[in-house]
């Protein structure tokens, strides 16, 4: 079998047998090269296909691991910001329960009490029957912790007002009048109704007498201002106190005052010196008590245990 094919370059037709073994070996060689390429363009397909798929998928995983980075960095941040709440809330409620503790050290010691009845160093013996409980949750402790704040904040008003009510009673137990006017000394005349030691008539004695040395001192029954400090008719040389609540106390026939008036003086300070000046037979000091401007009997504050009322008497 031939081939004949025509050369339009030279115009002539040539003749090709296929039965020869040069056509053949060429066709054969040209069928194995097509292969060749065909295969080798299958392989570089087939692997540049196989190779984009992992590719693409190991870059999904890494997109999504990123993704799920983020996610968790913002529940750690949004768990840290409650952690802070709680942790402030925490200090603000231990910042209450110092200052509690030193306001109840303080009035255990006011108040006398025992400190191992009111320990504050100690947690306080509790206890009770075993019950099941609930796990706290967020929302569960965010309650507690606001319930037990407001009480923290109740107690410490509670506690406050009672150490200015204690306060209180200290105050008025120093300007109440309370206990003697001099060291030593006997009570020379009671109040009441007596027989005047100069004139021999019966008159009203409006105070105590304590009689003493002369020159002792004479000190303040309680805190109080100086209203009079000089000579007044029948008390010789007189310092009167004023205490507030309506009472009033004197303190006469002195040889000598030690204060001046307007000026504060406290519970047992010297005020004068024991004397016999005005109406007078000997050295003493005539004490007096005087409630809303009229004298009482001194008796019932010379009691050294006397405690003050909480109110006003009439």
């Amino acid at each position: 079998m031939n081939i004949i094919v025509f050369s339009r370059e030279h115009g002539r037709a040539r003749q090709i047998d296929v039965r020869s073994p040069l056509f053949l070996a060429g066709s054969l060689l040209a069928v194995l090269l097509v292969l060749g390429a065909a295969f080798a363009a299958g392989s570089l397909f087939g692997a540049h296909w196989a190779g984009s798929q992992p590719a693409r998928q190991i870059k999904a995983w890494a997109s999504e691991m990123d993704q799920q980075r983020q996610d968790l960095e913002s529940a750690r941040r949004i768990l840290q910001t409650k952690v802070d709440a709680l942790a402030t809330r925490v200090g603000d409620m231990n910042a209450h329960v110092i200052r509690l503790d030193a306001l109840g050290k303080r009035l255990t010691e006011m108040a006398g009490l025992s400190k191992g009845e009111f320990h504050f160093d100690a947690t306080p013996a509790v206890g009770g029957a075993e019950t099941a409980g609930q796990p706290a949750t967020m929302p569960i402790l965010t309650d507690m912790l606001d319930h037990l704040s407001d009480q923290l904040a109740d107690r410490e008003r509670q506690l406050g007002a009672l150490e200015n009510l204690i306060l209180t009673r200290e105050l008025r137990s120093e300007v109440y009048p309370q206990g003697r006017p001099v060291q030593s000394g006997f009570i020379s005349s009671f109040f009441g109704e007596r027989v005047d030691p100069l004139t021999g008539y019966t008159s009203f004695h409006p105070g105590v007498d304590f009689a003493g040395d002369a020159g002792a001192q004479v000190q303040a029954v309680a805190t109080g201002v100086v209203t009079w400090a000089g000579d007044k008719n029948g008390y010789g040389n007189l310092v009167e106190i004023t205490h507030g609540n309506g009472l009033v106390t004197r303190y006469g026939h002195n040889s000598a005052l030690l204060v001046r008036v307007g000026e504060t003086v406290q519970k047992g300070q010297a005020l004068a010196l024991v004397g016999s000046t005005g109406h007078s037979t000997g050295p003493h000091v005539h004490f007096e008590v005087l409630r809303d401007g009229n004298p009482v009997d001194p008796m019932a504050f010379i009691n050294q245990n006397a405690t003050p009322p909480l109110s006003r008497a009439h």
